[in-house]
């Protein structure tokens, strides 16, 4: 095989491969950009302001919602830290560390029990309602949290194929300046290369 047609199958090859990173930076930059924009409108339709001052005094939720409070929730880590360092630190306040399903099936037992006492059965329907709103809740603010998660990866990868997309190009222009200066008689062998012809 001829050596300038060797360099000019690879210079091609490589111009596809940065022709082809293009195109995935462009379509990795449009999603992540829809998503980052999809999860703070959505989160932003809410109104949710994130709690400030007394409201996030509990240990358990200052070093998580300090940095937000009082901003309004637009951004994946804000739900996250709202779903996981507030709504669920008062759902466990108000269960004792249990989940919905646990209250849900002691409720159903409860109601089964013709000597159940109406008033703990109440208070127990009560909990489990506002269990399941919590849940609810935090099942949506996490979902916004992944989505968001997903575009910022989205975006990280256009820039990395952005980036390598650059790189191709530039080592296809050295390949294509270099097939230029290759003589044409010069071949590809194996173990050894074909020496040039003497210049007069």
């Amino acid at each position: 095989m001829r050596r300038r047609t060797l360099d000019a199958l690879l210079t091609t090859g490589g111009a596809i491969v940065a022709v082809v990173l293009l195109i995935a930076a462009g379509l990795l930059f449009w999603a992540g950009s829809f998503a980052n924009g999809t999860v703070h409108d959505q989160l932003a339709q809410q109104k949710i302001v994130m709690p400030a001052g007394q409201a996030i005094a509990d240990p358990l939720i200052k070093p998580y919602l300090e940095q937000y409070a009082g901003q309004p929730m637009t951004t994946g880590p804000q739900a996250k830290a709202y779903a996981d360092h507030y709504i669920l630190v008062h759902m466990n306040a108000a269960s004792g560390g249990q989940t919905y399903q646990q209250v849900s099936a002691q409720a159903g037992a409860m109601a089964k029990d013709p000597a159940a006492d109406p008033t703990k059965l109440a208070a127990l329907n009560t909990l489990k309602q506002t269990l399941f709103q919590g849940d609810a809740l935090r099942s949506m603010l996490l979902n916004a949290y992944a989505f968001g998660t997903l575009g910022a990866i989205a975006i990280w990868g256009a820039i990395a194929s952005g980036a390598g997309s650059l790189v191709m190009f530039f080592l296809a222009g050295l390949g294509w300046r270099h097939l230029r200066r290759v003589p044409e008689s010069r071949d590809v062998r194996l173990g050894h290369a074909t020496p040039l012809p003497a210049v007069a």
